[in-house]
């Protein structure tokens, strides 16, 4: 058998492959693999990974703490919302805000069973707590220090939450549809 040549990275010069100190030159395949067929080119063309997109432009995003950057921009109205300009850092991948719910929490405003058309979603609490109905789960209170992830259209709701409940959310794509169920 004849051995397999190496292309070096200088020069384009070639080298045998180094010999295992075990088995002093012995091939390292066992005499079942050395037997069996080989793979077809059609099956190597099919286990290969597929070419990657190229990445979209991004960019350093800085956000510092300001009051006045809570507006009532966003989804609901019983919240505030501080963007931290991760939409239009990374060219809309994710998006990134601070939600503050206002108090006192009124259940028949704020508990409408919707779902969110986005590919993954992480909520982290800051401050306060909320509890949250998710569908398949049931009912969970998260508190300061909680943090969870809504699958794809996973149906859920917010029951209550604390006058000082504040949450960051973290949502990919930056543009995604919210769709309300009829109970």
């Amino acid at each position: 058998m004849a051995k397999r040549q190496v292309a070096s990275k200088l020069g384009g010069k070639t080298a045998a492959p180094k010999k295992s100190a075990r088995g002093a030159g012995k091939s390292r395949k066992s005499a079942a693999a050395k037997s069996a067929p080989a793979k077809s080119a059609s099956t190597k063309a099919a286990a290969a990974p597929a070419a990657k997109a190229p990445r979209r432009r991004q960019r350093v995003a800085i956000s510092h703490y300001r009051e006045q950057d809570f507006v009532a921009d966003g989804l609901r109205a019983y919240a505030r919302y501080r963007d931290l300009g991760i939409a239009a850092a990374s060219g809309g991948q994710a998006q990134a805000h601070v939600i503050r719910l206002i108090g006192p929490c009124v259940p028949a405003e704020v508990s409408k069973l919707h779902y969110h058309d986005a590919e993954f979603q992480l909520v982290y609490v800051l401050n306060g707590t909320v509890s949250i109905y998710f569908e398949g789960e049931g009912e969970v209170t998260m508190k300061q220090g909680s943090s969870w992830t809504q699958p794809p259209r996973v149906k859920h709701l917010i029951r209550s939450y604390s006058d000082n409940c504040e949450l960051l959310e973290v949502v990919l794509p930056a543009e995604f549809r919210t769709i309300e169920v009829k109970a």
